[in-house]
């Protein structure tokens, strides 16, 4: 019998709720498996949305191009690639207006679930406190799902979800000096 968590070990009745799952670690595929989610929930006729939080406001990858063929909402409000910003501080007025944005989403029962994609690094960088988020998540409609992305999950987030995936690299292209590929990575 596999001690793996899943149907086969629940206890007494199933409870309906709202998930808060994070998708965390230095592997690919956070935001592919969120957009896997999505695409699922949007299927069965649920209101989904994405927050994007470092991708550049003017992305256009293609997830977003694939959202808007489909009528998905997806904004991304960011310069980008932190690592690579000239401002670090208006990469924080900008997570940080995201996020006050994502708070009223949030807050409003007109979704069913909502991405804050790449939403870990605003947290780890102490732009945004892991503490509001959790407080905020908390009081959202019971029914809402969210599902948070990035590397450098902080504990207090991993604690409070319901489902924490941890994507690791084992090879990736990138090292061998391969170029990032349209259609895989963006």
């Amino acid at each position: 019998m596999s001690t793996e968590p899943g149907p086969q070990s629940v206890k007494g009745p199933r409870i309906n709720k709202g998930l808060t799952i994070v998708n965390t670690g230095n592997g690919k595929g956070k935001t592919t498996a969120a957009m896997g989610v999505l695409f699922r929930a949007w299927g069965r006729d649920m209101k989904v949305q994405m927050l994007q939080f470092i991708k550049h406001t003017t992305a256009n990858f293609g997830e977003q191009r694939a959202a808007q063929k489909i009528g998905v909402p997806v904004r991304a409000m960011g310069d980008g690639f932190t690592w690579r910003s000239k401002d670090l501080d208006q990469s924080a007025d900008l997570a940080r207006a995201l996020w006050e944005d994502a708070k009223e989403i949030i807050a409003s029962s007109d979704n069913d679930l909502v991405i804050l994609d790449e939403f870990t690094y605003p947290l780890h960088y102490g732009w945004i406190e892991v503490q509001e988020v959790i407080e905020t998540l908390g009081k959202r409609p019971e029914m809402l799902h969210i599902i948070i992305t990035g590397r450098h999950a902080p504990q207090e987030l991993i604690d409070f979800a319901d489902l924490v995936t941890e994507m690791n690299v084992i090879k990736h292209p990138y090292s061998e000096g391969i170029k990032a590929q349209p259609g895989i990575e963006f």
